[in-house]
């Protein structure tokens, strides 16, 4: 039997009206582990392991994570972890918190993040500060993240001849689910010509290849096994685990076209005792669609090349054969900072049979798939249900 399980969830996502604008980052925390720990049956006093990593618009409190919302919730863990590698952070903590629970230092663990990202209006295109590694990239005109994003895309096209229409095509059947998602930030029709005819940020990607920049935050809580039995949800049981990172700026990433999700994957399903062909969908971080493209030939999803193919005619969007990011994802459900916590968040609802006109037909077996950085990072986490 494997030895733990996510066993609860919540979100706040703030386009859609959940909470006012005006919240801070500690506060739609705050809410997000309320909700995750009620929908688990479970309070604060069950929490012993906390995990949470960089809060946006806590610039003070921010660099110390754990503490700052240990004091705020009154949680006083005997195991925290306020790892941060980016996007695939959450996915992170998951693994580091199934190796608590087995090393015996935790039983309930309380996974969040929080973003007042929108509201501060902290995320811009001008590039990160020219220090570090760095000084090789702002200097010379790079937009940050998106430029970098847009290297690894115009590579793919000249290796695999992969078009602007083939990433298109991704946002499109993510738009399909966020139509079925009444928390969805855009829910609007959207066509191909529509990608192709936005205004272009970075080539070859267009501002809707490019994800959403909201507020919000999310809380997951992963349990011992011997806990996660006879609480409000069937165990979604964590199967298998694996991160990996290669380099911090684009500069140094020794190919743009196999990002480190190759490896976070095949150790993951290696855990499992799993394959990529047994899964039924997958949670995969779209910060733009080449991200996604990326992660389906990383995983083993698609053979290398041929990425585009594995998205064509609809085949992720709802009716097709392979669901993929099933909430609307970064592209069109929300995306705050960070967006790998609402990944999570959707597979454990998916798997719990709980999403109603987009749950997907076939829900035993998922592959969530987290992206930190500039395609720096990636955590992969198999999750099952009995």
């Amino acid at each position: 039997m494997p030895d733990a399980a996510i066993v609860g969830v919540g979100d706040v996502e703030l386009e859609s009206g959940f909470v006012r604008e005006g919240r801070t980052a500690l506060e739609i925390q705050a809410i997000a582990a309320k909700r995750a720990l009620e929908d688990a049956g479970l309070t604060k006093d069950d929490v012993d392991g906390l995990f949470v990593a960089g809060m946006w618009g806590v610039p003070g409190p921010g660099i110390m994570p754990t503490l700052a919302l240990g004091e705020y919730l009154g949680i006083h863990p005997r195991y925290a972890d306020g790892t941060n590698i980016g996007g695939s952070s959450f996915e992170a903590h998951v693994g580091h918190a199934l190796a608590a629970i087995r090393a015996g230092l935790c039983e309930v663990a309380l996974i969040t993040y929080g973003s007042t990202q929108k509201t501060d209006r902290s995320r811009s295109l001008g590039g990160r500060p020219p220090v570090f590694q760095q000084q090789f990239e702002t200097p010379f005109g790079l937009p940050t993240p998106v430029g970098a994003y847009a290297m690894a895309a115009t590579r793919h096209m000249h290796q695999y001849g992969t078009r602007p229409e083939d990433l298109a095509q991704i946002a499109v059947n993510t738009r399909r689910w966020a139509q079925l998602n009444p928390a969805a930030t855009m829910r609007g029709p959207l066509t191909v010509d529509d990608v192709l005819a936005s205004p272009m940020i970075a080539y070859p990607l267009h501002l809707l290849d490019c994800c959403l920049v909201t507020d919000g935050g999310g809380a997951v809580v992963v349990a011992a096994a011997h806990r996660a039995r006879g609480l409000r949800h069937p165990p979604a049981w964590i199967l298998g685990y694996g991160e990996a990172h290669d380099h911090a700026n684009i500069l140094g990433m020794p190919d743009v076209t196999r990002p480190p999700s190759y490896e976070s994957g095949r150790r993951a399903f290696a855990m499992a005792g799993l394959t990529p062909q047994e899964m039924d969908f997958a949670e995969i971080y779209d910060s733009f669609t080449i991200t996604v493209l990326l992660t389906v030939e990383a995983l083993g999803l698609a053979p290398p090349g041929e990425g585009a193919a594995f998205f064509a005619n609809g085949r992720t969007a709802p009716g097709g054969a392979f669901p993929v990011n099933t909430n609307g994802g970064g592209l069109s459900y929300a995306h705050p900072g960070m967006y790998g916590i609402f990944l999570l968040i959707e597979a454990a609802r998916q798997l719990w049979g709980v999403c109603g006109e987009r749950q997907v037909p076939k829900n035993r077996l998922c592959v969530v798939n987290g992206t930190g950085g500039t395609l720096s990072s990636a955590a992969t986490v198999i999750l099952g249900r009995d």
